[in-house]
């Protein structure tokens, strides 16, 4: 890459931030998503605000909570490159496109390549602690 191509990329970037932001990668296949979280649970943030967090089961089970919400048990499979969530009573599945950024495990919301970015801010092997029917799961 020429000094002149490098200088218009980085112009580009500049104007366009969220969209060089967007893609820190390729996206995580499902077997290197599966690697990267089973066994463990997840806080996520976007913005700088708490998001939910999630508990990655064997078998591709997931147990869900917004922050101050229930818990809803799930589970997770691979679509079109995304990795999507089906919930015992959110309706749709929830696609996501995850990668492995600087920050953590990030991801971003099937069709919305500008929107907010969620961003894995700690994870743990314990147990996710849930409000109402599944707790201790």
């Amino acid at each position: 890459m020429t000094r002149i191509q490098t200088l218009a990329m980085l112009a580009l970037c500049a104007l366009a931030a969220p969209l060089c932001a967007a893609e820190p990668g390729p996206p995580l296949s499902a077997a290197a998503f599966d690697a990267l979280t089973r066994g463990k649970t997840m806080v996520y943030m976007s913005g700088g605000d708490p998001y939910g967090i999630e508990r990655y089961l064997p078998g591709r089970r997931v147990v869900w909570a917004f922050v101050g919400e229930e818990c809803r048990e799930g589970y997770w499979y691979e679509d079109r490159g995304d990795i999507c969530f089906a919930y015992e009573d959110l309706g749709e599945p929830q696609c996501w496109t995850f990668w492995q950024g600087e920050q953590g495990l990030m991801a971003r919301f099937r069709g919305d390549p500008e929107g907010m970015a969620l961003v894995a801010v700690e994870e743990s092997p314990d147990a996710l602690i849930c409000q109402g029917p599944h707790l201790g799961v």
